[in-house]
């Protein structure tokens, strides 16, 4: 009895043991099959990413992103989309503050709206664009405007020296007042622009636009068979063009004012509408004016610079040469008017003592005496003066004299 429990028991263990090996046989045939199948997955993969790096078309990149972006360009003020069949004009609009109206204003506001609503025969979108204030360009039209008033500034700063060495008092002061103007208007100029410069730097200043978007399909125009692509791009143009300007025209009866957007101002809009986050590091147009989108950038011929440096040169010479001509003359001006007043004074004095000694001579040498003490002084004077000595007929000595006399006599 004792030795069948124990063979019964041998047998159960042999047959447990059995089992645990064809298990684990089992277990190993699973996990081989499981690292086979992951190592062809591996391959298959490895096999299409070659296939797909040989199979690669350039601009199909390009495509995807048009697809994404659902417009195909921008060209001659227009978004063109759908392949060419969908052209798209932008307005935009600068509206009224109607808060600040009267209420006849705000009458005609409304009034002038509704008009505009009742010639409306083709669909349009409003689109409003919150982007922040980029004053970039109002401070370089105030440095511009400054550099302008500067030069305006040095002219009449040359035309004050001018007139001072010519000593026109009214004219002088008339240039001084206009001299403090414009230094007034400059100092004005360079403190606005500064505290432009200033706000432009905070980032939480905002600006909504609005704008109006028309569109135009190709298939309005019937059959385009015919047509080239160039002629139905230029006939759509037309259209459009015609719409938004009856659509301006509509918009100013309610003193609401508004434009076409050109190709650039467009590419700026879809850029801000597509690049909120990065608009305000990486502005277009200042990519524009860095020439980005060019494969090189090219400067100025050194002829160029070359021909504006020698007038510039040329300019200060002129400028030079004209102020020092302007102080020699007036220097030699002012010698020949002292030896006039001089010559003036010696006739004078020599016609006092003929008057003195009138009565010990008689008339005609008293007559002959005063005639060549005149003679000769407007000789010496007409010398001083650098003209030909001009003989004086005796009609004009005896004027000279009776006018020597006159004054003699009120002195």
């Amino acid at each position: 009895m004792g030795e069948s429990f124990v063979n019964a028991l041998y047998i159960i263990m042999i047959i447990l043991v059995f089992f645990i090996i064809v298990l684990g046989v089992w277990l190993l045939v699973i996990n081989q099959k499981e690292k086979n199948a992951n190592k062809e997955k591996k391959k298959d993969n490895s096999g299409e990413e070659k296939a797909n790096a040989n199979s690669y078309k350039p601009g199909l990149t390009r495509e995807a992103v048009r697809n994404f972006m659902d417009f195909d360009e921008v060209k001659d003020s227009m978004i063109i989309r759908k392949n060419k069949q969908q052209y798209v004009m932008v307005i935009q609009c600068q509206g009224v503050n109607y808060d600040l109206l009267s209420e006849a204003e705000k009458v005609a506001v409304e009034e002038g709206f509704v008009q505009f609503l009742n010639i409306l025969r083709f669909p349009i979108q409003l689109y409003i664009q919150t982007r922040s204030l980029n004053l970039r360009e109002i401070t370089d039209e105030y440095k511009k405007k400054i550099k302008t008033i500067e030069e305006e500034l040095e002219d009449i700063q040359l035309k004050l020296r001018d007139a001072s060495l010519k000593g026109n008092e009214r004219l002088v002061n008339d240039l001084k007042f206009q001299e403090r103007r414009k230094k007034n208007i400059l100092e004005y100029g360079t403190d606005i622009t500064e505290y432009v410069g200033r706000l432009s730097l905070n980032k939480n200043v905002l600006q909504q636009k609005t704008y109006l978007i028309v569109s135009y399909f190709a298939n309005e125009l019937g059959s385009v068979d015919t047509y080239s692509k160039d002629e139905i791009a230029n006939m759509c143009f037309s259209e459009l063009y015609t719409r938004c300007q009856s659509i301006i025209r509509s918009l100013a009866t309610s003193s609401v004012t508004g434009k076409v957007l050109n190709s650039e101002e467009l590419a700026e809009l879809l850029y801000v509408a597509y690049n909120r986050d990065d608009e305000e590091l990486i502005q277009l147009s200042k990519a524009l004016d860095a020439e980005y989108d060019r494969l090189y950038s090219v400067g100025r011929d050194v002829l160029d610079k070359k021909k504006e440096q020698i007038e510039r040169q040329l300019d200060m010479d002129a400028a030079k040469l004209a102020t020092d001509s302007m102080l020699e003359v007036d220097k030699k001006r002012k010698k020949q008017k002292e030896e006039i007043q001089k010559e003036e004074k010696i006739k004078r004095k020599a016609l006092g003592l003929v008057e003195q000694y009138r009565d010990q001579m008689d008339r005609d040498l008293y007559q002959g005496t005063k005639e060549e003490i005149i003679r000769k002084s407007e000789e010496k004077k007409a010398k001083i003066a650098g003209k030909k000595g001009e003989k004086l007929s005796e009609e004009q000595i005896k004027e000279m004299s009776k006018r020597t006399i006159k004054s003699k006599k009120t002195l």
